[in-house]
């Protein structure tokens, strides 16, 4: 297994009910895995899984990319200017 940190941002961190946690996830899970992951285990974050901005330990990550260990993971909404 796997420990991560996740960090949650703006209204992603007011869905969770916390700016951080710890959490155990399986090797060589993609950062889809874990978007699918919070959506079952937190359904307040479900929503916002499709859209989601990732970081992996502060650089942009992908859908398909794997979650190294020991990993921060942040986790943004989507940005909308004007």
């Amino acid at each position: 297994m796997n420990n991560i940190k996740l960090l949650f941002f703006a209204t992603l961190r007011d869905r969770a009910g916390t700016k951080s946690m710890d959490l155990e996830i399986p090797e060589d899970l993609t950062i889809q895995g874990l978007k699918d992951k919070l959506a079952r285990d937190f359904p307040n974050l479900a929503q916002s899984m499709s859209s989601v901005i990732v970081t992996i330990n502060r650089e942009y990550a992908f859908d398909e990319a794997v979650v190294p260990p020991s990993a921060e993971i942040a986790l943004f909404p989507p940005v909308s200017g004007g």
